[in-house]
């Protein structure tokens, strides 16, 4: 496994559409192997290719349950409506508010090219259509409501440990 340089958002590789994977085999593996590494290593919590300067449709995440690695994937059904904040290892130091769906379903092939489907609620459906948005080019900055400045996260943690 090796770390992968992360791709930052004056890069326009960010802004193009990604191609399906259509090869199932070790190189994919490595790539899986080397993007989890560099999530995991940045502090993540998902990783598009795009981020590594590969536009292919391939995505890792890690909400907490562990890694959950989705190629091909597919927003087949989403629900509710969220608001809330969002960050991204490709634009370090900022963060902004983000409607999103509540509850998102996706359709998505494993390393292998095995079919499944996931569904994810809050933080888990967040990230799901946060990391599927860059294999479209689209990033968090193009649809948050208004930025997130230091000043308001530290208001916000001392309210609560009032």
């Amino acid at each position: 496994m090796a770390l992968r340089k992360i791709v930052h958002i004056e890069d326009d590789l960010l802004r193009k559409k990604s191609r399906p994977v259509e090869k199932f085999d070790e190189k994919l593996h490595k790539l899986l192997d080397d993007m989890a590494e560099t999530m995991y290593h940045a502090n993540g919590v998902g990783l598009a290719a795009p981020q590594v300067a590969v536009l292919r449709r391939i995505v890792v995440m890690d909400c907490g349950d562990g890694l959950i690695e989705m190629i091909n994937p597919e927003i087949i059904a989403t629900e509710g409506e969220q608001d809330g904040p969002e960050g991204c290892l490709s634009v370090p130091g900022r963060r902004g508010m983000v409607k999103r769906p509540m509850v998102v379903r996706a359709r998505f092939q494993d390393r292998n090219g095995e079919w499944y489907e996931i569904e994810g609620e809050e933080l888990l459906a967040r990230c799901i259509m946060h990391e599927t948005d860059h294999l479209d080019g689209q990033l968090y900055v193009d649809i948050m409501s208004r930025e997130i400045f230091d000043d308001e996260l530290e208001d916000e943690a001392e309210d609560e440990e009032a």
